[in-house]
């Protein structure tokens, strides 16, 4: 069984010290029994980062609320869903399930904020309310996002032992990138106006599945992450029973870009990545 104090100092071992800005992506299962339960987690990198640091996790919604229009449902379920599904609440909206359970811990812990957006992230800290300070309302993973805020104030992402296919941060690599034939879903949300329930117009580089380029081979994402750890010589380090990594955003991003300009040109030019 693992203490707050021990996952504390296994994270400032990992490399994440007081002011960091981090990105958290985790498993809870993989990081093993914790004394207190899951909650302990966060509280533990939160010690390591002190009330100088920033932590953010990415929430999303709740099922069905950024499907509508897609193209993945059938009519009959369209029809329903603007029937029947209640305008979204940023502030009271559960986090989505696929995301972990860490997150809506988090989410609903003391201090904690969001931003009122479909595309939500989940903040505390000292720079919280310059992460969220202004959201787009159609490509809300590019410019003037809490990504982009996120890499100007040298954000790192810690992986702590979850699934590397799952990095958000590259959805802001995809929506910068500058190759040609990006995939674009166009979608409904159902927001509150005036009391009322208005369905809303919005757009995006698709960050589902199928990826934002044709050429995209299957876990992608991962592939990245891990040729970019292994040309980095990061081996990164045990948190728990977790297996985790710590990198900067600034550095991921650098290598990303390119990766997928050339991948878009070729997709044989993804063999040289992980598998």
């Amino acid at each position: 069984m693992h203490s707050r104090q021990e996952l504390a100092d296994g994270f400032r071992t990992l490399g994440v010290s007081p002011g960091d800005t981090v990105m958290l992506h985790a498993s809870v299962r993989a990081v093993g029994d914790v004394a207190g339960g899951p909650d302990q987690i966060h509280l533990a990198l939160k010690d390591a980062l002190t009330s100088e640091g920033t932590l953010i996790m990415y929430a999303s919604c709740p099922t069905y609320y950024d499907e509508v229009g897609r193209g993945h449902l059938s009519a009959d379920q369209e029809r329903e869903l603007l029937e029947k599904l209640p305008a979204f609440d940023a502030f009271t909206a559960r986090a989505q399930r696929e995301n972990g359970v860490l997150v809506e811990f988090l989410r609903t812990s003391p201090g904690s904020t969001v931003n009122p957006h479909v595309a939500r992230f989940v903040v505390w800290g000292k720079h919280a309310s310059v992460l969220i300070s202004g959201q787009p309302w159609d490509y809300a993973f590019g410019h003037g996002s809490v990504l982009d805020r996120f890499v100007t104030r040298d954000g790192k992402i810690l992986l702590l032992g979850c699934d590397h296919d799952t990095v958000t941060f590259l959805h802001y690599a995809e929506h910068i990138v500058d190759i040609p034939d990006k995939r674009v879903a166009k979608y409904k949300v159902p927001v509150d106006e005036d009391g009322r329930r208005v369905w809303r117009d919005m757009e995006e580089f698709d960050t589902s599945g199928a990826g934002v380029h044709a050429n995209w081979p299957d876990r992608f994402f991962s592939r990245i992450v891990d040729t970019y750890l292994a040309r980095t010589n990061n081996v990164g380090g045990q948190v728990g029973d977790a297996q985790s990594f710590l990198l900067v955003s600034q550095g991921l991003l650098e290598f990303a870009l390119p990766t997928m300009q050339a991948v878009a040109r070729d997709p044989a030019d993804a063999a040289s990545l992980h598998a």
